[in-house]
This record gives structure tokens, C-alpha cells and sequence, in this order.
């Protein structure tokens, strides 16, 4: 395990950690944590650890404006950003002496956008794609809030700013031009790009990014090498050591497939 720190392309450094396999370097996976998160959360944990089983180095890196080592403050994050730094950070993986294809890209919620969207963008790039409950578009995601908590969701909108403390103990305050702002983003419209191999995984309990909305993703996708796990009694985040082995089990049998 090795950290190595680069800097985005507003100049703030971002922290990341090079893992590599026991055995055989088989290729190298880039992985992005969701909003408010680091590379330490257990879910990036349990994803990150799929591919060193199945002999990919891992690149687990904590992106600017959240609650990791990078740069940057919260109250300052939005998906455009988010996605900044996955580009940056992809784009300077693939300049490094130790990179090796094919190339892996994946991510949790926010960081599944942002996985997405890359190889929307540069799809001969990427080799394998493995968004986790994914952030489809920001319209949808208001959908979801509305459906899940429309009281709450209005507040927020009125008053501008709404707190809570996260499972990891950090307060998090979250403002509404962050959501004005993932209003702008949307992953169906270039969906006919990735024709890679592509799982995408979302829990059945999930109410931020629910399977309903990642099979919309799903079949926008060209048919071929694309498949999608529900994760029986999952939420959003996998905080359970049952939820991260599901996890786990789902991304190493689908690579030992393809």
C-alpha cells in the first residue's frame, strides 16, 4: 500500500491510495467515493477489495470537498466537482509508470456518476465499468428526495441549508445550490456509449439512488455485456459486514465471467 498525493486541476491535492495484488497484476481500478465520504468507508472498502481479490490494483482516492485527506470543504461540494476530480484523476492514473490495462473504473453513489459519465466521455478508454447505486441524473435524484421525505426536502429549499450528523460522526450541512446544481447533470442521454462490460449494482432498500432509477440506466445501455445486482435488503451504503460481502461476491463473480 502506498499513498501518493497529485493535484487537481484547480490546484488542490488530492490523496489516494496504490494497492496491489498478491499475485499477477491483471489491471488497474480507479474508484471514487459518494458525497460526504472518503476511501475509507466501508463500502469503498468492500469494492476496493473485490478487485485486489481478482488481481487488479486499486487506485482508492478521497476527492476534494469531502471528509477525507484531500483538499477542500464540504459545504462546497457539488457532482460537477466530484466529477472534475474523477477526470483528473483518471487521466493522471493512465500517465503513471505503473499503470496497467485494461483499465477498471467504479464507484460509489456520486462516485458511480462520475465512473459513468468517464467512460460516456471517453469510452476507449475504459475497459470495465461498475458503478454502485449511482447518481442517474439530478432529476431524478430530486425525485427521489421528494418521494422519500417531501417535508424535508422542502425545508431545505426554504431555509437553504440543511444539517445532519452522518453515520461517521461528521456534521454535514448540505445547501440548496448543491442541488440546484446536480439538476444540471445527466448520464441517459450519452448511455448509448458504453458498450463496454458494465455491472451496475444498487440495494433493494435503497431510497437516494433506487433500483427503479438504476434500471432506467440499465436498459438506456446497449444490449450486450451489461448486467444489474440488486442487493437483497441493501440501503444506500453498506455498513453491514453482510451488505459488503454481497457486494463483494457480486463484483468478483461478474469479473471472473468477463
Amino acid at each position: 500500500m502506498k499513498k501518493l498525493l497529485l493535484q487537481n486541476r484547480k490546484g488542490q491535492t488530492i490523496v489516494g491510495m496504490l494497492e496491489k495484488p498478491a499475485g499477477e497484476i491483471k489491471g488497474t481500478c480507479v474508484l471514487q467515493h459518494g458525497w460526504g465520504g472518503n476511501k475509507e468507508k466501508p463500502t469503498m472498502q468492500a469494492i476496493k477489495d473485490s478487485f485486489l481479490e481478482s488481481g487488479f490494483q486499486t487506485f482508492n482516492f478521497d476527492t476534494t470537498n469531502a471528509f477525507g485527506e484531500s483538499d477542500g470543504d464540504y459545504e462546497k461540494s457539488t457532482l460537477g466537482l466530484h466529477w472534475e476530480d474523477f477526470e483528473d484523476v483518471v487521466k493522471w492514473v493512465q500517465k503513471q509508470d505503473w499503470f496497467i490495462k485494461p483499465l477498471a473504473l467504479t464507484g460509489h453513489s456520486k462516485g458511480g456518476y462520475s465512473a459513468v459519465r468517464y467512460a460516456e466521455e471517453y469510452p476507449d478508454e475504459v475497459d470495465y465499468l461498475v458503478p454502485i447505486a449511482p447518481v442517474i441524473s439530478g432529476k431524478l435524484s430530486f425525485e427521489a428526495h421528494k418521494t422519500t421525505d417531501p417535508e424535508g426536502l422542502e425545508k431545505w429549499k426554504k431555509e437553504g441549508v440543511l444539517e445532519r450528523i452522518g453515520k461517521d460522526g461528521n456534521l454535514k450541512r448540505k445547501h440548496w445550490f448543491q442541488m440546484e446544481e446536480r439538476l444540471q447533470h445527466d448520464l441517459l442521454p450519452n448511455a448509448s456509449k458504453l458498450i463496454m462490460p458494465t455491472l451496475l449494482i444498487v440495494g433493494s432498500k435503497d431510497i437516494s439512488c433506487p433500483p427503479k432509477h438504476v434500471k432506467i440506466l440499465h436498459d438506456a445501455i446497449p444490449e450486450g455485456k451489461k448486467e444489474i445486482v440488486i442487493l437483497d435488503g441493501a440501503p444506500h451504503s453498506y455498513y453491514e459486514k453482510s451488505e459488503q460481502k454481497d457486494c463483494k461476491n457480486a463484483i468478483k463473480n461478474w469479473l471472473k465471467n468477463n
